[in-house]
């Protein structure tokens, strides 16, 4: 009994002290992490390799068909999101959530879940229980013409409003869309901003320049880039302003902040400017294009007596 003791006080200590080392791992941890407009991703999760096994088979020792996979080694793969998303076309909450999946020949099933740390082990403790599902949709596999022979998950096709996440392993790769809400997420973004720094000229300008961009609530980007002139006139912001007026069909008003803002410029010495230097000059030049000629003026004779 004293021997057995022993055996397991070093077993114990020797466990401690392979934690604080670190050392090679059979399924090593990855993070990715991706922006899709003003969303952030991340996604945490450890990467098996097949060694000579099958996967994504009838009865394959890594991840057989129509069983509950943990979609990936040792602890929950988790997936986060900044904001709402669509995951094929439904909604995903702003949150952490746990990844897990159904593979099967012709679809999957894409599950994500609010335990972080559930295992694929139904009715197990920490187990996974679907009343728990935050999310579940299907997702297509497809072949591949290059095996991989590490479990791989990433981003692509990526637009500032979409991207696809797509899973790799063996000759299979399952995607799913992800699209989000990018012009009501910046929006927000800007009100919060202004709420928070009402006085910070620059941020003014960039809400104005977005709702500029974007064409949109014009009138009260007029309001912003007048607050932001009015606490420090640029040659940036006289532009902006000029440009929303034209947006707004008020060409002769636009021409004079867009001449002012070449005066401005010029005298400002920021190296910056010369890049805006010929847009605000084509700006002039197309704003005095669009203004009509001023009638010339009948000259009055004097009638003449007989």
């Amino acid at each position: 009994m004293k021997h057995a003791s022993i055996l397991s006080i070093l077993l114990f200590v020797t466990q401690i002290g392979m934690a604080q080392i670190k050392l090679p791992q059979p399924s090593p941890g990855a993070t990715i992490m991706q922006t899709v407009g003003t969303t952030d991703f991340t996604v945490v999760y450890s990467r098996p390799s097949l060694k000579g096994r099958a996967a994504l088979g009838n009865q394959t020792p890594l991840a057989p068909l129509g069983q509950l996979w943990r979609t990936g080694a040792n602890a929950a793969t988790t997936f986060k999101t900044t904001t709402d998303v669509r995951v094929q076309g439904q909604k995903l909450p702003a949150g952490t959530y746990s990844v897990l999946t159904i593979p099967n020949q012709t679809e999957w099933t894409l599950i994500f879940n609010k335990n972080l740390t559930a295992t694929a082990e139904e009715g197990a403790p920490n187990g996974y229980k679907k009343e728990e599902d935050a999310l579940r949709v299907q997702i297509k596999p497809e072949k591949v013409t290059r095996p991989y022979q590490t479990f791989t998950i990433g981003f692509s096709d990526l637009t500032d409003s979409t991207a696809n996440l797509s899973f790799y392993w063996a000759d299979t790769r399952a995607t799913a869309s992800l699209w989000v809400d990018v012009n009501a997420n910046a929006q927000a973004n800007i009100l919060k901003a202004v709420a928070e720094k009402p006085e910070d000229a620059g941020v003014l300008q960039a809400a104005a320049n977005w709702n500029l961009a974007k064409n949109r609530n014009l009138d009260q980007a007029l309001a912003w880039v007048d607050k932001s002139i009015g606490l420090k006139e640029t040659y940036s912001n006289l532009w902006t302003k000029a440009q929303i007026l034209s947006k707004m069909g008020k060409v002769a008003e636009a021409l004079p902040l867009a001449q002012k803002a070449l005066v401005v410029g010029e005298a400002s010495n920021d190296p910056i400017f010369r890049f805006f230097k010929e847009g605000i000059q084509k700006g002039v030049s197309e704003y005095q294009s669009l203004i009509p000629a001023a009638p010339a003026k009948a000259i009055k004779g004097k009638k003449k007596t007989s």
